[in-house]
């Protein structure tokens, strides 16, 4: 698939969070379609909900900092790994999708969302909207030991071991409840459970990165409806 197809809700809050600090015109988009202004404190009663307010308050309490702003609040959400709002999810997902028109009638993969019910719920709406199906949910599973050695390895400034734990929390708080919600929705045939960690090691004992990481591909793809034949392939292919 082209680079653009392949939309990592990571990579997109991480990008927006860096343009916004640097450019006016994604400024305005964060305030005006998302509702995530740096001007606005994130304790402002008129423009964040109860629930975030309280949220923010908790962490906050004892701390003599001035209050975030909305888009402080976003970046830092990001960087410990903590849930950010689901309506300000929903708005950034909503428009990347509504400003990528080009992918509505071609195959994407909408990488590492949604992550609660309520995301799905509105992602499945909007799907509707822009006359989107939904091929396959994937869900890639490891344990709680390897995403910490993977995240640890990668080398990200916010993959620190408490925010690895808070991710880890949210999963099963969260996440969970999320597939088995769109199991509900789409039906089980759509969603898929595929193992993420079947290491293959070389002669030497070492791990071979390049097989592993083939065989986690054939999986998703075997879980994707291709058949086995087709997979059967060199692995140099």
């Amino acid at each position: 698939l082209p680079e653009e197809h392949h939309i990592s809700m990571g990579d997109v809050l991480r990008s927006t969070i860096q343009a916004a600090r640097i450019d006016a015109t994604t400024r305005d988009m964060l305030r005006d379609q998302c509702g995530i202004d740096e001007q606005t404190s994130v304790l402002e009663p008129s423009r964040n909900s109860p629930e975030l307010i309280a949220k923010v308050q908790r962490y906050l309490d004892g701390s003599e900092a001035a209050p975030p702003s909305q888009l402080d609040w976003l970046e830092h959400c990001v960087t410990a790994g903590l849930l950010i709002p689901d309506d300000w999810a929903e708005r950034i997902i909503e428009a990347q999708l509504r400003s990528n028109v080009a992918i509505h009638d071609s195959i994407f993969i909408l990488d590492g969302y949604p992550r609660t019910r309520g995301a799905a719920e509105s992602l499945l709406r909007l799907f509707n909207d822009l006359g989107i199906d939904v091929i396959k949910v994937l869900h890639l599973s490891i344990t709680k030991a390897e995403m910490k050695s993977r995240a640890q390895g990668r080398g990200r400034p916010d993959d620190t071991d408490d925010a690895l734990d808070l991710r880890y929390e949210f999963y099963i708080e969260h996440v969970q409840p999320c597939i088995d919600y769109l199991k509900e929705c789409l039906g089980t045939e759509r969603v898929a459970l595929v193992d993420a960690h079947q290491p293959a090691y070389a002669t030497s004992g070492s791990l071979d990165l390049d097989r592993s990481i083939r065989a986690v591909t054939v999986s998703a793809l075997e879980a994707l409806g291709l058949p086995r034949y087709l997979l059967d392939l060199d692995e140099n292919t």
